[in-house]
């Protein structure tokens, strides 16, 4: 493949604590995977939640139409099934009802051989002060590295 598309979700890391990571392969139908290869795909608002046969699957998750394609187009927004290890689902379905996480998706990309997979994580929800947290570091980093880069001038 040419190069490698890498869609990300931005808003999990200040939204979430990130507790672990899976990386899952994708079931994708039609045209899917051709719109995903145009970047055309968002993960922003999408998460994922078990059946009742314990499958995961991931929800919302947006993959727009595929302009070149004419009568056997998919669904922007349907459910996607992922695909991991048995014990891996058996472990996050264990967390997710005991515990009350969540899993979300990170990275959406395309591997060497151009299959999509979606990088998905384990994942606690954030308190207000926790967010605002956040803001604060990420402020007092930006700021020591603006006086480190003028005191090397």
């Amino acid at each position: 493949m040419k190069g490698k598309i890498t869609i990300t979700n931005k808003k999990a890391r200040f939204e979430y604590e990130i507790l672990d990571k899976y990386n899952a392969g994708i079931v994708l139908s039609g045209t899917e995977i051709k719109s995903i290869r145009l970047g055309k795909a968002s993960i922003s608002e999408s998460f994922c939640e078990f059946n009742e046969s314990i499958e995961l699957f991931v929800v919302n998750m947006n993959i727009e139409t595929y302009s070149f394609s004419a009568n056997f187009n998919h669904f922007p927004k349907s459910t996607r099934k992922l695909l991991l290890n048995k014990k891996e689902l058996q472990k996050l379905n264990k967390s997710v009802k005991n515990t009350g996480l969540t899993i979300i998706p990170l990275k959406l990309y395309t591997n060497e051989k151009g299959i999509a997979k979606l990088e998905i994580a384990l994942a606690k929800g954030k308190k207000l002060y926790d967010k605002r947290q956040t803001m604060i570091d990420r402020d007092n980093k930006r700021n020591l590295d603006r006086v480190k880069k003028e005191n090397k001038s």
